[in-house]
């Protein structure tokens, strides 16, 4: 449970915004020591897939026997899940105490910082003061002014994909998104890229060659028979002798979606990296990490009343492709509850995730900026006008109730916020028929 003390300290930072900029955290983290110049890292970026990466190479570092800080936003149920060591979260007194410490060093004479560079901030102090061997560090929005990078020799730097979203921030093209996510690539450090569109390949393309960046460009791993996939070699540029190519790799997924076919071989690719600079991580370590990664709320399975539901971010087009690819292995027709924020892309989600007969239950996302379920009503039915029914209600949960009589699959998702208010109530419930006598 998040004290007050907490959210009151970060409350006080909320109202600057997000403003992106590199000058505010650097002057911070100076005032604290330059925390994030005291162990190495892995630099994480993309539209899709950067948790699910961070939680691969989080597990498989922790399962060769690295002290491991990770590094992630946003949170889905409280603050203390974005900074973790060993895949295990930041104890409510310790982030406390390491807020208080880094709203000290805050210079009163100079602009303040944000929420989030507060955070990231607390992150880079928490993990230098316990000394942590590695972090896996993912970017919060875009990268080349994201308060994260401010490292300048990463062991790896990630590109996981790259879509149209935030680009009321990065850009109106893939290519203007992409050339501020390539701006965490350094000079001569390699780099893992995953999948891209090709306007936005070209522009990381270019900043690789211009940094002079040895790179892996990654394929999806494949499925084999059984539960087993297979990684295999993929694309080396500018590697000039300085990368040996990918070793091919047999392992099982502890995640669901073929989407994690790209991000474990991500994840992969940059491991054997770092086995390249002699780091002792075992092929049974990255296949035993690999199997035991869990990332909360996507493409997720549980248990709610009488039945299983599934519950999935989708907040972009990109991550709804994703999950649409995975709903297409049930049986339809689907019932979905939906709530989106109001600056994504709905037309774009509802195209992607809806179909005849289908059910839509739409629902605002609680404490932040919604768009109204009854404008998503209009323009579903627009989308998709033989969906079998598209009704609004005031919250996720008697939308839930009335999806499991719909006898249909029920899918929750269209933003991570309204996961994460569903997650807290199911916690709390899980809680009380666990405990409470």
């Amino acid at each position: 449970m998040v004290t007050d003390n907490i959210e009151a300290v970060l409350e006080e930072f909320k109202r600057f915004g997000v403003h992106l900029g590199l000058e505010r955290i650097k002057r911070l983290l100076a005032a604290l020591g330059s925390p994030q110049d005291q162990f190495p890292i892995i630099h994480v970026a993309g539209t899709n897939g950067k948790g699910s990466v961070c939680t691969y190479l989080s597990s498989v570092l922790t399962e060769a026997g690295y002290k491991v800080g990770r590094y992630t936003s946003p949170h889905l149920i409280d603050w203390t899940e974005r900074i973790c060591i060993n895949n295990v979260a930041i104890a409510p007194s310790d982030l406390e105490q390491v807020l208080l410490e880094v709203k000290a060093a805050v210079d009163p004479d100079f602009e303040t910082p944000t929420q989030f560079e507060i955070v990231t901030a607390a992150a880079w102090l928490y993990f230098a003061q316990q000394q942590v061997d590695i972090g896996v560090i993912e970017v919060g929005l875009g990268g080349r002014l994201d308060a994260t990078n401010v490292c300048d020799r990463p062991l790896v730097s990630i590109i996981t994909s790259i879509g149209l979203d935030h680009w009321q921030r990065l850009g109106l093209t893939l290519a203007a998104i992409a050339g501020e996510k390539a701006g965490i690539l350094k000079p001569a450090c390699p780099a893992v890229i995953g999948q891209l569109p090709p306007e936005a390949a070209k522009v990381v393309l270019n900043r690789l060659n211009m940094q002079n960046c040895p790179s892996v460009w990654i394929e999806p791993s494949r499925r084999l028979e059984g539960e087993w996939v297979r990684f295999a070699a993929h694309h080396l540029v500018n590697a000039e002798g300085r990368l040996q190519p990918p070793q091919p790799l047999i392992y099982r997924l502890g995640m669901q979606g073929d989407v994690q076919l790209i991000n474990s071989a991500t994840a992969i690719a940059a491991l054997q990296i770092l086995q390249q600079k002699g780091w002792a991580i075992s092929e049974a370590a990255i296949q035993k990490g690999i199997q035991k990664a869990q990332w909360t709320g996507r493409i997720q399975w549980l248990d709610w009343k009488r039945d299983r539901i599934l519950i999935d971010g989708a907040h972009n087009g990109e991550a709804a492709r994703a999950l649409r690819q995975y709903v297409d292995t049930l049986k339809p027709p689907i019932t979905w509850v939906m709530g989106m924020l109001s600056t994504k892309d709905h037309k774009g989600v509802f195209q992607t995730l809806l179909r005849s007969r289908d059910t839509l239950h739409l629902v605002p996302v609680p404490d932040h900026s919604t768009a109204p379920p009854e404008d998503l009503a209009q323009l579903a039915q627009e989308i998709c006008p033989d969906l079998a029914e598209c009704a609004i209600f005031e919250d996720v949960f008697p939308a839930l109730d009335a999806a499991q009589e719909t006898g249909n699959q029920v899918v929750l998702c269209g933003s991570l916020y309204l996961l994460g208010y569903f997650l807290k109530s199911y916690n709390d419930r899980f809680f009380r028929e666990t405990f409470v006598l």
